[in-house]
């Protein structure tokens, strides 16, 4: 199946997920475990942000770490952002003040002001070309500034061949180990600082990488 197509595929199974998942859900309540389930996230890897940061929710969804940063001045970044507002009842921007929403794909993501802090948090396995969307997360990162990126990384040598040639796993068009992202990250320009694991499974690994744009 040819990238750009399984990215379109993608991309429409992800608006129908969302779609399903939040149909009986009730805003107040999902909201309120959303927030509590990134305050845990921030506690549990020491992030600590000083207050009135610029900081940029990269593939943010429609509850993404940006509804807990409202001390900041917030970018959140999505290139179904239209998609969700018009499908998705809970999800309303005007329910986030602090937050400039900005529909865009990463790959052609621009901006004028760098990023103190860059969080991309399962999201970079959905992009269409990932080496250019590491560039661009690159880019907008100011120098000395942190990226926040979590990915499932596959763990069998394997599975990560056979899910590469065979669409098992749809939703994420790019199949990668932990060693193959640290690699095209270094090569973006990062300094890798951490890499956590946060949840193990058998096919893949929940990681966490920390990492710093050198000045």
């Amino acid at each position: 199946m040819k990238k750009g197509l399984r990215w379109k595929i993608a991309q429409f199974l992800e608006v129908r997920w969302w779609r399903n998942y939040l149909s009986e859900k009730d805003k107040t309540s999902y909201y309120s475990w959303k927030k509590e389930y990134w305050y845990s996230f921030l506690s549990k890897h020491s992030i600590t942000i000083p207050r009135n940061q610029r900081i940029l929710d990269a593939g943010c969804g429609p509850a993404g770490i940006f509804t807990v940063l409202q001390d900041h001045q917030v970018v959140a970044m999505d290139p179904l952002l239209d998609y969700y507002q018009a499908q998705l009842p809970l999800f309303e921007p005007t329910d986030w003040p602090w937050v400039t929403f900005h529909k865009s794909s990463l790959e052609d993501f621009q901006v004028e002001s760098p990023f103190n802090l860059v969080f991309c948090l399962n999201a970079i396995n959905h992009v269409a070309d990932l080496g250019k969307s590491l560039n661009v997360l690159s880019e907008v990162c100011a120098s000395n500034g942190t990226l926040y990126l979590s990915v499932d990384v596959h763990r069998w040598r394997f599975f990560r061949w056979l899910f590469g040639l065979v669409p098992v796993d749809i939703l994420h068009p790019h199949q990668y180990t932990r060693s193959e992202y640290v690699k095209r990250m270094e090569a973006a320009g990062f300094q890798i600082s951490q890499v956590r694991t946060i949840k193990e499974e058998f096919f893949f690994n929940y990681i966490l990488i920390i990492a710093n744009k050198s000045a």
